[in-house]
């Protein structure tokens, strides 16, 4: 068994686990629309003989009302759950940066929100430290794939 962990590209892991927080917003801040049933009937050309086929729009549709958002909910619980196993300081950053609104830039959670404030690449480390983390995590629940994120080898010319 391999027990070293993969060297990770920074940039795309990055861009990775940001994707996976627009979800997360997106699941957060846009409410389900319910799907509703239609009262009309409408004409559809039916062929003799049997087509193995049962349809039932509405099981249909209160199955989508009642599985889409628990699907969300629970998509929103676990990415919850894997922040909080990071340490204080990277659940800060994250929560604040990438958990809350759009409009959250870096240079607000360095300065105003981390205390004490840190730099800029003291604030990269800490952000790349927890993304390596998660991007772990996130792989081993299927959201991304580690593969994509590796750094690729450097060949040395002789």
């Amino acid at each position: 068994m391999n027990s070293i962990l993969p060297e990770l590209d920074r940039r795309k892991t990055q861009m990775a686990v940001e994707a996976i927080f627009e979800k997360y917003r997106i699941y957060k801040m846009i409410t389900f629309e319910v799907r509703e049933t239609s009262m009309t009937a409408s004409y559809t050309e039916r062929f003799h003989g049997p087509t193995n086929v049962t349809s039932d729009q509405t099981a249909k549709i209160a199955i989508y009302n009642v599985d889409v958002p628990a699907a969300r909910k629970d998509y929103c619980e676990m990415i919850e759950s894997i922040v909080g196993r990071l340490s204080e300081r990277e659940q800060l950053l994250i929560r604040e940066r990438y958990m809350k609104q759009d409009d959250v830039f870096d240079y607000k959670v360095y300065n105003h929100i981390l205390e004490p404030p840190v730099s800029k690449d003291t604030y990269t480390k800490i952000r790349t430290k927890a993304f390596y983390k998660m991007a772990l995590v996130f792989a081993d629940r299927g959201l991304i794939k580690l593969t994509e994120l590796e750094k690729a080898a450097k060949c040395k010319s002789g």
